[in-house]
């Protein structure tokens, strides 16, 4: 049997998707609404939860000490930045990790499936993460850059086969993302106490490791409960027919050279290479955006109902961008802000320490989750809808930006430093507008996804994040001599002005989606019998 991922047999069937040994013999079968073996949820739920929490301890162990590791001393074992340079960094990186989406769907949908597409990207952050811990700075930057291919690879496809396993339609979806976000807070709660604690006694490569510990028991879980899911999972929606495969290996070198001229371009215009690849990736991101876009509203194969559930998904991608520019801050600035603008003493000796401060966000969504979880269960079908739920958040993490002008402000460090609960209160109402936004836009992503286009319509939703990045990263750099003030009460204003629009077409955006609400309604108007009460 050919093992070569891009041989096509008679029948479409892609030799990668033949040779998965993994694929069980035996999948669930039937309607989603009759697998109820974890607390009303498929029995598929429980697994896919414990690969995310520990791919998300992994992910969160490395970040809560990245920033510090980018800009501390080489002499301290760090890669000897500047702060502003470190904090572009930062941003590029999570722009970079998120555009690495881009071929994770791609391969999932044409080559390899959801399935085993999430599992190639584990091995490779976990080989990521090992490398890493290697005390040297070009190992370093090689296991960054590994990490970021496997987590392309995973996002946007573990995502999917959650989604999976509920038919369209399924009032339970919604919980069950709910479920799957809690997970995500979970190993996130516990990642930067560890890490942090490793990095204070041992250095920042063995903190490092522990995030390989934890991909390894995701990969476990994740093996093992692979017979727990449906065909959905392992199929590959749209193989690859014969000749693509060598088109496109040659599409891929063409945007490798696009790529490597647009840095070498900027850097001649920008004379840096850290503004030159923080330009880049912002450029590449929103181009990728915009045709991926293009592709799904021109395509054949998308119908014209599903065309206008890609409108109603225009505005919730839009709100998407800014979150993610204010809310991702969390381990660049605002982790500058709990280490030189803060005095972590919270009374006696007892200290919160810089990196502990990740440690909040996680914390407020567990508490949190459930409580708002119920309301927006007796709220269905009552105001917020979908597109306010995404202004709501979107004016929230608009004020957070403000306050956080305010706080460098206030507290510039040195002698005048912001007290311990100040962006303590910050985390915490963030989190508020994070739940109002992240767990409802996975699960819209989803919902309002072109049947064909699955799992890239997952990745343009993680694109959003990548331009959101991206454009935190240029917005950095171009404010580096007017400051964080400048930076935050800029961006508070711009993005309390676009939740207002949001709001304002609220109605028309939810008429575009109403079929997909009317589905999910309906299912959940469902006699008792059926739904397990």
């Amino acid at each position: 049997m050919s093992l070569d991922p891009l041989d096509v047999d008679a029948e479409g069937v892609t030799a990668a998707g033949r040779a998965r040994g993994f694929r069980p013999k035996h999948l669930v079968t039937g309607p989603s609404r009759d697998d109820k073996s974890f607390l009303g949820h498929p029995g598929g739920l429980p697994w896919m939860l414990q690969v995310e929490m520990w791919e998300r301890f992994s992910w969160f162990g490395m970040r809560a000490i990245l920033v510090y590791f980018i800009t501390d001393t080489l002499a301290n074992g760090g890669l000897g930045l500047p702060v502003n340079a470190g904090q572009v960094v930062m941003a590029s990186y999570g722009a970079a990790v998120l555009l690495m989406t881009i071929p994770g769907g791609i391969f999932a949908d044409r080559i390899l499936g959801p399935w085993v597409s999430t599992l190639w990207g584990g091995l490779i952050i976990m080989t990521g993460h090992v490398i890493l811990a290697i005390p040297q700075v070009v190992t370093s930057w090689i296991g960054l850059i590994c990490i970021a291919i496997g987590t392309g690879f995973i996002k946007p496809n573990l995502s999917t086969v959650v989604g999976g396993l509920y038919d369209d339609g399924d009032p339970r979806r919604d919980q069950g993302f709910l479920y799957f976000y809690m997970s995500i807070n979970i190993g996130s709660l516990i990642a930067p106490l560890i890490t942090g604690l490793l990095k204070d006694h041992y250095g920042y490569h063995v903190g490092f490791i522990a995030a390989a510990v934890g991909m390894a028991l995701a990969l476990v879980a994740f093996v093992h409960g692979r017979s727990k899911l449906r065909d959905f999972a392992f199929d590959i929606p749209k193989p690859l027919a014969p000749g693509e495969g060598r088109r496109m290996v040659l599409k891929t070198l063409g945007i490798i050279a696009i790529g490597a001229v647009l840095v070498i371009g900027f850097k001649a215009l920008l004379g840096e290479w850290t503004s030159a690849i923080a330009y880049s990736l912002f450029t590449f991101a929103t181009v990728t955006a915009l045709g991926y876009f293009l592709t799904m509203f021109r395509s054949s194969k998308v119908t014209e109902r599903e065309r206008g559930h890609l409108w109603a998904f225009v505005p919730l991608w839009v709100g998407q961008v800014l979150f993610v520019m204010i809310f991702e801050q969390a381990a660049g600035k605002m982790a500058t802000f709990a280490k030189a603008n803060t005095d972590g003493h919270i009374a006696g000796s007892a200290l919160l320490k810089p990196e502990q401060y990740q440690m909040i966000n996680p914390a407020a969504v567990l508490i949190l989750a459930g409580l708002l979880g119920m309301w927006f269960r007796k709220r269905e079908g009552k105001f917020p809808n979908t597109p306010q739920k995404f202004a709501i958040s979107v004016f929230i993490i608009g004020l957070t930006a403000l306050m956080m002008g305010f706080g460098f402000q206030s507290w510039p460090g040195g002698d005048k430093l912001a007290p311990w609960w100040f962006l303590a209160v910050v985390f915490v109402i963030q989190t508020v507008a994070e739940l109002f936004m992240n767990p409802i836009g996975l699960s819209a992503a989803t919902k309002l996804a072109p049947k064909k286009f699955a799992s890239q319509n997952m990745t343009l939703w993680l694109l959003a994040a990548a331009c959101g990045q991206g454009l935190a990263s240029v917005t950095i750099e171009r404010t580096k001599n007017l400051g964080d003030v400048v930076f935050y009460y800029g961006l508070g204003i711009v993005t309390i002005v676009v939740a207002l629009v949001l709001f304002a077409i609220a109605p028309w955006t939810q008429s575009k989606m109403e079929d997909v609400d009317q589905v999910c309604h309906e299912g959940a108007g469902a006699t008792p019998e059926s739904e397990g009460h």
